[in-house]
């Protein structure tokens, strides 16, 4: 054998930290695509890209929200709606004599306005429309030979009526025709199967977001499913759903008490329900009323796990951006949907923007995981020690020195815990290994962990008094 130089290339030496799935979420919601697997939608996407890849939907605009708001990187599973989008009646205001019938497959919400801008008749009179409420209006166009208008990726086609004895006074300038939609919504079993799609998906990610409107018996079997990722699948994850708006027929006292009704047995300290609605100009110019969910995840993105995202200093809304909470007069009743464990938004007095009130979960009363940062450690450090006591299974033991050898194996488990304080995510842990453990008929290592976490400032109490610098004794 002849001698040479030989060399060994080590790697690791930089640590580089491995993909976590921190901040990193995946949306279920209604979408006209068809994908039998997750699509990636990364932060430096446009709005037109998103609009692409997830179609012109209730889950494009969610996502939207959410890029726009810190999410540089998450994941979609876009699902078929079992229950279709439906288009409302036409109204009209106007002089003329013509009429006008909406039909079609509604893919979004919308708030359909047209106005005419030119007097006559098909092929004559000209118009524009608008799909956010008035707010941005198309180009001017002139009304077709048919009176037919295809409004453009929304699935809705207005038909216009010229008057049988004087076309000509049909339409008028200023005659406004408007109608809304409802977008498609998924069903139960819908999300359901959509979150079974998630339970060996090799992705990391760290929670979820139902897109859309739901109610307390989704909520209900979320809550079982989410249990049963972590107890079944080894996957600690959070859910963030979207509660049911106010009804028209509804005061905002009855709206209150029917929230606070639904969310009764609602005890689970990984499910968050977001109750906040807002006028909103989303990143295509749109102006929307929304369900705040899409901002809030956005805001995870941007935030440590233990980080609130309640913190004024760093998690403010513009006006520009979020022009009004919804529904009118809500602003009373925040106070009571934060003490019912919902999440909310705020304003303050003296500070310009919207935050988040608390990030509230659907915890039992009494827990340690009132709130998303709570939970986000917690899921962490049960991620993150999963991995290390993974590396230590079917090690042997030395049964002279039985305490000493387990609690070897548990130095491992604590090196995430470590690394987690030194990043100032806990204030301090530690990991115990109860004596006594009879290792070789059970086969089983018994660990116990204990941390402190951070804490946070949630209300400042300021004593102001005057003093006279002269007065003695």
């Amino acid at each position: 054998m002849l001698r040479d130089v030989k060399t060994i290339v080590s790697d690791g030496g930089l640590g580089v930290q491995t993909a976590k799935g921190e901040g990193v979420h995946v949306k279920i919601g209604a979408s006209p695509v068809a994908s039998t697997s997750p699509i990636l939608i990364t932060g430096s996407m446009s709005h037109q890209k998103i609009k692409e890849l997830l179609g012109y939907s209730p889950l494009a605009d969610a996502v939207m929200d959410s890029v726009e708001n810190g999410s540089g990187k998450l994941y979609c599973l876009p699902v078929q709606p079992s229950v279709a989008g439906t288009i409302g009646t036409v109204n009209k205001e106007g002089g003329g004599t013509g009429s006008c019938t909406a039909n079609g497959i509604p893919n979004n919400a919308y708030d359909v306005v047209v106005v005419f801008t030119g007097a006559g008749g098909f092929n004559q009179a000209t118009l524009q429309y608008s799909i956010d409420g008035g707010n941005s209006f198309s180009g001017e166009l002139t009304l077709s030979p048919t009176g037919e208008l295809v409004i453009p990726n929304t699935g809705v086609t207005l038909t216009f009526s010229e008057a049988i004895d004087n076309p000509s006074d049909s339409f008028k300038v200023g005659d406004q025709y408007t109608v809304k939609t409802t977008a498609p919504q998924l069903s139960n079993q819908d999300v359901l199967d959509a979150l079974a799609k998630l339970r060996n998906a090799v992705i990391p990610f760290e929670f979820v977001h139902i897109v859309g409107e739901s109610a307390r018996p989704l909520w209900v079997a979320v809550a079982e499913e989410v249990t049963a990722f972590f107890e079944v699948y080894k996957k600690p994850l959070f859910v963030v759903m979207e509660a049911t708006r106010k009804a028209d027929s509804e005061t905002l006292n009855d709206f209150y008490n029917r929230l606070a009704a639904d969310r009764r047995g609602i005890d689970h300290t990984d499910v968050q329900i977001v109750a906040s609605w807002s006028q909103y100009k989303r990143m295509d110019g749109r102006v929307a009323e929304i369900n705040n969910a899409g901002i809030v995840c956005g805001l995870y993105a941007r935030a440590l796990v233990q980080q609130s995202i309640g913190e004024t200093k760093s998690f403010s809304i513009p006006e520009t951006k979020m022009l009004k909470l919804l529904p009118e007069g809500i602003e009373d009743y925040i106070g009571a949907l934060d003490d019912e464990k919902y999440l909310t938004f705020r304003q303050y007095e003296g500070l310009s923007g919207f935050y988040v009130t608390n990030a509230r979960m659907m915890a039992p009363d009494g827990s340690d995981y009132r709130y998303a940062e709570n939970v986000r450690v917690k899921n962490k450090i049960i991620r993150e020690t999963r991995k290390e006591a993974l590396k230590q299974l079917q090690s042997m033991v030395d049964m002279e020195d039985l305490q000493g050898s387990l609690e070897a194996i548990a130095k491992f488990i604590e090196i995430p815990l470590d690394d987690m304080v030194r990043a100032k995510e806990i204030s301090s842990a530690r990991i115990e290994v109860p004596e006594d453990q009879d290792i070789l008929v059970s086969e089983k290592l018994r660990v116990v962990i204990r941390f402190v976490p951070v804490g946070y400032v949630r209300e400042i109490e300021i004593d102001l008094g005057m003093e006279n610098p002269f007065r003695r004794g």
